[in-house]
């Protein structure tokens, strides 16, 4: 009897076993299950065929230690942790259907669980690296743009502002205004994730730098127009458009890596922890819902402590 099995071989269109080829037609015409979707559970039942005809074990008499093993395997093969979710996702799915019908007594793919996946630490920019790009020289003949450009850094930056919630900032608080700012208080008031408001701090040199563009904004937008920034044609200023400048503003300021707005979020989270050490405060500054989602930066924080660690104390040096 074989004990393995190839966990990235298939076996061909004609060998596919009826029982997946009823569930795959059920998933077409009546789920209907756009054809990405649908060829992603085909080949994952693929899968699930052939580990079962390689062990042997009929589809229908799967057990759980059966399901712990195949999963087992398609780690050992090199399947990334997600992929495999999807696979037992469509496995589960598959006796789940077979279920209904009374074909089979349990679901043996309930409560086996693909291993965790790795939460690749958000990019953030060093100081010395965000301090650059907020003081780097205007790279555009128009004034307007420069100013514009140099308030929407250090925003993003100065306040750890989502792209979306600086798109949606307007010139003047009213009752369909999404965001605004609040320049006499030293607040920016921004609508975000979850439907939910926040004011966070502004600080001076983004204050500086809103009225710099404030002073200049007339000779851009049109006379209508309630967004606090706008594009060349004088209507809101977009995400892409925010992203677009931030990128060539990057390249200007010759930093090494691709700069886009949530880096700098990610920027401010980790500079405001680094010096305060207050992750509560960094929730609340963020509009995180849940203290788990910005525990991340902790982990940022570390990376910098361990960094410093390396290259000053003399036990850490390579012999």
């Amino acid at each position: 009897m074989a004990t393995g099995v190839d966990a990235n071989a298939a076996p061909s269109e004609a060998a596919l076993a009826p029982d997946i080829a009823s569930h795959l037609q059920h998933l077409q015409v009546e789920r209907k299950l756009a054809p990405r979707t649908l060829a992603l559970y085909h080949e994952a039942l693929l899968r699930l065929q052939r580990f079962a005809e390689g062990q042997p074990v009929e589809l229908r008499r799967a057990q759980v230690h059966h399901v712990r093993r195949w999963a087992a395997q398609l780690r050992a093969s090199g399947l990334a942790p997600r992929s495999i979710a999807l696979v037992l996702s469509a496995w589960r799915g598959f006796y789940r259907w077979l279920g209904r019908d009374g074909l089979v007594d349990l679901n043996p793919v309930e409560g086996v669980r693909a291993p965790k996946a790795a939460i690749p630490l958000p990019k953030a920019l060093s100081v010395d690296q965000a301090v650059t790009l907020a003081e780097a020289p205007a790279e555009h003949d128009d004034p307007a743009i420069a100013a514009r450009d140099q308030c929407v850094v250090e925003l993003l930056y100065g306040c750890g502002l989502r792209v979306g919630e600086l798109e949606g900032l307007d010139l003047v608080a009213g009752p369909e205004t999404a965001g605004w700012i609040d320049a006499a208080d030293g607040l920016a008031h921004v609508f975000g994730k979850g439907s939910k408001r926040r004011g966070v701090p502004v600080g001076g040199p983004a204050l500086k730098a809103l009225a710099g563009w404030l002073a200049l904004r007339s000779t851009m937008a049109r006379a209508d127009e309630p967004a606090l920034f706008v594009n060349q044609r004088g209507t809101r200023l977009t995400a892409a458009q925010v992203r677009a400048r931030l990128k060539r503003r990057a390249v200007q300021a010759g930093l090494p890596t691709h700069v886009h707005p949530h880096m700098l979020r990610h920027s401010f989270a980790s500079h405001v922890l680094q010096s305060s050490g207050d992750l509560r405060a960094v929730q609340e500054l963020l509009g995180h819902a849940n203290i788990r989602t910005t525990q991340v930066y902790t982990k940022l924080d570390f990376q910098h402590l361990a960094k410093v660690y390396d290259a000053a104390h003399p036990r850490a040096k390579k012999k």
